[in-house]
């Protein structure tokens, strides 16, 4: 992988700035846009998409997809409190370098963001050092517990864009219900890592064949669909927004999929993980294959692209999880769960382009306009007065996966050593390089 060439995004202001006659598309819009032309940004905004414009300064990106900035949903920044892991820094940079503006941080931080102290820590630390936009999520609960609801009003107006107890699921249906109904009041997604505890039974991997054949216990796809089988009622009783995070399994799709067909306010993401690996991965013992919810099988896999193709599943999510040798490099069932996303979302998702499995223009919703609108968020479009947020990618740029050409602090990824192709070769926010590959500015 190429080294990064992530810049400061408040060093420089291009001023007027032309990206010339690359493959302008935004396939969320509501009048769709796909053609060669030019787009103009001045005072950090797009001001006219065409042929032949002209600027102060004139940047080539013939024959590269000129898009709107990604947007990520489920990030781990791990700050405050592991900073060993990842900082808000390294983990934008990361999302810079992947092509990413917006990234919604998860609340499990240390201390956990169940507060409105924490989440403008978290906001003011964006600001200072963040590469890119910094969404918080805040808690559910105090501290991840499942036991009390966390100050929701207070961390809205910290500037937090839903609540989840990520990686916790919340047990309790009447505590759930009540996290419904307050989230509703402040019109914010509540976000579920569906997984039924009691059925799940602290698995390590998926149950099957191949858990069975290597001896790690499992938990079985039944633990994700059930839980989110039971929040789908409540979501009907109380008719506030329901996300459910990293869908994994073939019954999770469809029961979205039916919600969706009955008008309940319900959104779901996958990660290019769940879509590349099965539990086959898991078969060599490699703990940078632990992820939670674990890999599936090749029929969930199938199950999953469907979904993503006719658009049950709204976004692609990374679900970036650094972590240490310290949490990888033990027994598998031992180890930390989790694995980065940023940096290897692009390469791994266009290789399903290039396949002809997954439109292109899907693609890109998924990672644009379809993230945007299950939140609420600004961004994911290329219009004219817009903030020009925007990623433009060599979809053919060959990729190698390296240690040394990721930015994030950790290494924690099964696709180290592996030859991809098509990443982000320049990133900007508010019309600023915040990730230039090619050195187009200098």
């Amino acid at each position: 992988m190429e080294a990064s060439s992530v810049v400061n995004p408040r060093a420089m202001d291009p001023g007027d700035l032309v990206l010339r006659g690359g493959r302008v598309f935004d396939p969320a819009a509501a009048r769709p846009l796909d053609q060669v032309a030019d787009v103009r940004i001045s005072g950090g905004r797009i001001v006219e998409i065409g042929r032949g414009l002209v600027g102060g300064r004139i940047i080539d990106v013939k024959d590269l997809w000129v898009v709107p900035g990604l947007i990520d949903l489920h990030v781990h920044l791990r700050e405050p409190g592991q900073e060993y892991k990842e900082d808000i820094e390294t983990g934008t940079r990361a999302a810079a370098s992947g092509g990413f503006t917006t990234i919604c941080c998860m609340p499990n931080t240390r201390p956990v963001n169940d507060q409105r102290t924490v989440t403008e820590l978290i906001v003011r630390r964006a600001r200072e050092v963040g590469a890119v936009r910094v969404r918080p999520i805040g808690a559910i609960t105090q501290n991840l517990e499942g036991k009390i609801l966390a100050d929701i009003a207070d961390m809205k107006e910290g500037g937090i864009v839903a609540i989840s107890d990520d990686g916790r699921p919340v047990m309790n249906a009447g505590l759930m219900r009540r996290a419904f109904e307050y989230a509703r009041t402040f019109d914010l997604p509540v976000v579920q890592h569906a997984e039924d505890l009691d059925l799940s039974e602290g698995g390590a991997m998926n149950e099957g064949a191949v858990s069975t054949r290597i001896g790690i216990r499992g938990q079985p796809a039944c633990a994700e669909s059930a839980m989110v089988a039971r929040d789908l009622e409540i979501v009907e009783w109380t008719g506030a927004r329901y996300h459910v995070a990293h869908v994994s399994t073939a019954r999770t799709v469809a029961l979205v999929r039916d919600a969706k067909r009955r008008g309940l306010p319900v959104t779901c993401e996958v990660t290019p993980h769940h879509l590349a690996l099965t539990d086959e991965a898991c078969s060599h013992y490699d703990t940078r294959t632990k992820v939670m919810p674990p890999l599936r099988t090749a029929a969930d896999q199938e199950a999953l692209l469907e979904g993503l193709v006719d658009g049950t599943i709204d976004a692609i999510a990374t679900d970036h999880a650094p972590h240490s040798p310290v949490e990888k490099d033990v027994e598998f069932e031992c180890a930390a769960p989790g694995m980065l996303g940023l940096e290897t979302a692009l390469p791994i998702i266009l290789d399903f382009v290039r396949m002809g499995t997954l439109d292109d223009k899907r693609a890109i919703s998924a990672f644009t306009g379809g993230p945007a609108r299950a939140f609420g968020l600004p961004g994911g479009g290329l219009t004219v007065g817009a903030v020009a947020d925007i990623c433009v990618i060599d979809p053919e740029r060959p990729v190698t996966i390296s240690s040394e050409g990721l930015s994030s602090k950790s290494k924690n990824t099964p696709f180290l050593g592996q030859a991809m192709a098509g990443r982000a070769v320049l990133t900007l926010v508010e019309g600023r390089p915040v990730f230039d590959l090619d050195s187009r500015f200098r």
